[in-house]
């Protein structure tokens, strides 16, 4: 993955696992004027809102905490613009997959953390 950067590595990753896992991918990098949502996948009857976070090792806050508030607001409206373009009968679920990697310069995986559920949206036609 020479020439590519670590969050776009992540993400790659982060679907490799997800397809190991059983989730069929419907697209990635969807962007709309409310934001990007990394990958939307789908698994057991959820329509799967996936953000993707990449850090090195030593860092000294996890991932997922830079999945602040405000972003999960972003992440839930442009969800809500992506179901107003392709509507689905599945539950929407927001998920995050944390890769850590060995160090900056270093794409080594040392672990990847996939936390199902990691926020709510409540009621998505709220996001409109």
């Amino acid at each position: 993955m020479a020439g590519v950067s670590k969050g776009a590595a992540g993400e790659v990753l982060a679907a490799r696992f997800l397809r190991d896992k059983g989730y069929k991918l419907l697209t990635s990098n969807f962007r709309c004027r409310q934001g990007e949502i990394d990958i939307v996948a789908q698994k057991d009857g959820y329509v799967v809102f996936v953000e993707v976070k990449t850090r090195q090792q030593e860092t000294l806050y996890s991932p997922r905490e830079a999945v602040t508030v405000p972003k999960q607001r972003r992440l839930i409206q442009t969800a809500g613009v992506y179901l107003s373009r392709f509507p689905s009968k599945l539950q929407p679920r927001f998920d995050v997959i944390e890769v850590v990697t060995e160090s900056a310069t270093s794409l080594k995986v040392v672990e990847i953390n996939h936390i199902v559920g990691a926020y709510e949206a409540g009621d998505l036609s709220g996001a409109f």
